[in-house]
């Protein structure tokens, strides 16, 4: 039985993470942390999520005494607060699965530290078929060749705050790499204007925001008198965390180090996390 922290439990993916616990056969929740001050804090987890019978599992914020009653932590937060968390799971030793997007050189440097002194799976996306998709995606680009213009599309919900998506990028990385460009060099956010005749060392990437979308992304290859597209659908946010869950549960007793979820699922999309 793989005891489980959920950070950020309170949030929409952190309630889909308890739900998930719950139902898993050889996972079990520990602890339900939150930012100081929130307004849930006191509560037990198995009310967020609606449930009817209480867990005994109570919100805290806490990091370090919850983390002394699990043996991974799971983080769902706000960039800031993975941080946070991720200098507490360093301290004490303990594995982290990170799906915060948006993290920034901060987050990144916070990462590799605590990669450094236990085994972390980050990931923009857990979900099993994002990772196959960028598999694939990889592989498309390998074959079609330097005639086939690349476009990234992706749909999210109103309310997400970052642009583009964690899996947008990394979807970036990966087939920028395959066609060995620097994805940060590569990339053009949106066209406006006159940007002049599209290049071939150009990738197009654009994010679009609306109603209620869990999240779509499109990998476009654009040739002479032929487009392919290649296209991934979330219906439900329970895909990631399946997944974060997944990897938890696998991520504990690996050696210290930064891993991925293609390291959790056994397949190839490139290396470099994030």
């Amino acid at each position: 039985m793989t005891r489980i922290a959920i950070h950020g439990a309170a949030g929409r993916m952190g309630r889909a993470v308890i739900d998930q616990i719950l139902a898993r056969e050889g996972a079990e929740l520990g602890a339900a942390l939150e930012r100081s001050g929130h307004g849930s804090l006191g509560c037990d987890a198995a009310t967020l999520v609606g449930r009817s019978d209480p867990l005994g599992v109570m919100l805290g914020d806490d990091l370090a005494a919850g983390l002394e009653r699990v043996e991974v932590a799971i983080d769902f937060s706000l960039p800031e607060g993975t941080g946070q968390l991720l200098a507490a799971c360093a301290a004490a030793g303990c594995p982290a699965v990170v799906g915060t997007t948006g993290l920034d050189a901060a987050g990144r440097e916070a990462l590799e530290a605590c990669a450094s002194r236990a085994p972390v799976v980050y990931a923009p996306n857990f979900s099993v078929g994002v990772n196959l998709f960028w598999a694939l995606a990889r592989r498309a680009v390998e074959l079609a060749g330097d005639e086939f213009d690349l476009e990234i599309v992706e749909m999210h919900h109103r309310r997400k705050v970052d642009a583009p998506s964690g899996t947008a990028a990394r979807l970036l990385e990966v087939v920028a790499e395959a066609r060995g460009l620097e994805p940060e060099r590569a990339a053009v956010h949106g066209r406006s204007g006159r940007p002049g005749a599209r290049t071939r060392e150009e990738i197009g990437v654009h994010a679009l925001r609306g109603g209620d979308v869990v999240g779509d992304h499109t990998l476009l290859l654009a040739g002479p008198g032929e487009r392919l597209e290649l296209t991934h659908r979330a219906h439900s946010r329970e895909i990631f965390a399946a997944g974060a869950v997944r990897a938890a549960i696998w991520v504990v007793g690996r050696e210290p180090g930064l891993y991925d979820m293609a390291d959790v699922l056994g397949i190839s999309v490139g290396r470099d996390a994030g």
